[in-house]
């Protein structure tokens, strides 16, 4: 059975119209900035959309769920996101799995540039 399908992925934000731009560069989608301070980025069709929503609370803890991002250069694209706004956690990790760098956003939300290992 099946409840339902991802429609959009919800994050709070302190700027969302600032968030949105950051997320449109780094998916290749577009920033839809809207009056009430709500954004989002369109990614294409049959790709669930990212919603940033406004919510002034400080971020205090780790995020619980966070984008892997499939990349072919995780050097290039960290050097390309943090020259954006992005900061890197430590160095990238390489296990059986592959290769991976943890990156924050803007705000400090937690994402990750993935090479996988050849199958």
């Amino acid at each position: 059975m099946t409840v339902g399908t991802v429609d959009q992925w919800g994050v709070n934000a302190a700027e969302p119209h600032a968030l949105a731009r950051f997320w449109a560069f780094v998916l290749g989608g577009e920033p839809v900035l809207r009056n009430d301070g709500w954004a989002h980025v369109e990614v294409g069709e049959g790709r669930p959309r990212l919603s940033f929503q406004p919510d002034p609370a400080p971020r205090t803890e780790r995020n619980r769920v966070h984008p892997d991002l499939r990349v072919d250069d995780i050097d290039a694209a960290a050097d390309a996101v943090v020259a954006r706004g992005a900061s890197r956690r430590g160095e990238p990790v390489t296990d059986e799995q592959g290769t991976f760098q943890v990156l924050l956003d803007p705000e400090g939300n937690e994402f990750c540039l993935v090479r996988p290992a050849a199958r």
